[in-house]
């Protein structure tokens, strides 16, 4: 069992420095094609994760069309979801033809996008719920929405109710009270006082969250201009 897992390792990382040597050498040769189709289910099964490998790819589709696999395209997708709040989605969706775009499952994941995007988090959930044959492809994906939620919360909230953050991962009951006994001990939360849906939660203290934390460097003046000016003065 141990051997079969290192050297499920080992064909993994070699899988991935091959692909990286082949973007590294002729990122624009359509032979390339299959190996990054692999990679990508790769990425998929493995839950890592390779933005450059997975827009080569795409590029290599405009050249391509006709050997375009739609599937793999829709986990690409789904796959640069996870990866909010970085634009990944937007930088791949730029390279996917609109008529393409137009096909139900690429409408749905961009609907999830905007939802994401504005943090309409029960509306995504909700979407997800109806478009499991699309997300439920690609593993990890609700732990890394859950994530971003918590990303979110977290800059936007001093102090989140029990509600608002159940609604945002979409947990409740005893689910959501072990989420939150991890974070309390391990990220920092505070649970105050307080009863079943009437909990609050004090979130750490960040530059977002608490705007006084933030340095503003913008307004200060360099000490080279303040002896600059000191001669003026005199």
């Amino acid at each position: 069992m141990g051997q079969e897992s290192t050297n499920g390792g080992a064909e993994k990382s070699q899988l991935a420095h091959t692909v990286e040597q082949l973007i590294a050498v002729n990122p624009y040769n359509p032979d390339i094609l299959p190996d990054l189709e692999n990679y990508v289910d790769e990425q998929v099964s493995s839950q890592t994760y390779n933005l450059d490998a997975n827009l080569c790819l795409l590029r290599l589709y405009q050249f391509e069309p006709e050997r375009m696999s739609t599937p793999i395209v829709a986990r690409i997708l789904v796959k640069a979801l996870m990866a909010m709040p970085a634009p990944d989605f937007s930088l791949c969706l730029f390279l996917i033809p609109e008529r393409v775009q137009m096909e139900e499952q690429f409408k749905t994941l961009i609907v999830l996008s905007n939802f994401l995007e504005t943090a309409r988090f029960r509306q995504f959930w909700d979407e997800a719920a109806k478009s499991r044959h699309i997300v439920d492809v690609v593993s990890g994906f609700e732990q890394a929405i859950r994530a971003y939620a918590v990303h979110v919360l977290s800059i936007t909230y001093q102090k989140v109710p029990r509600t608002i953050l159940a609604e945002a991962i979409n947990i409740e009951g005893v689910s959501l009270d072990k989420f939150l006994e991890h974070h309390v001990s391990n990220n920092g939360w505070v649970i105050e006082k307080g009863q079943g849906k009437g909990q609050l939660i004090t979130l750490p203290r960040t530059e977002f969250n608490h705007p006084e934390l933030k340095k503003n460097t913008a307004d200060s003046v360099p000490l080279e201009h303040i002896t600059r000016i000191f001669p003026i003065l005199g």
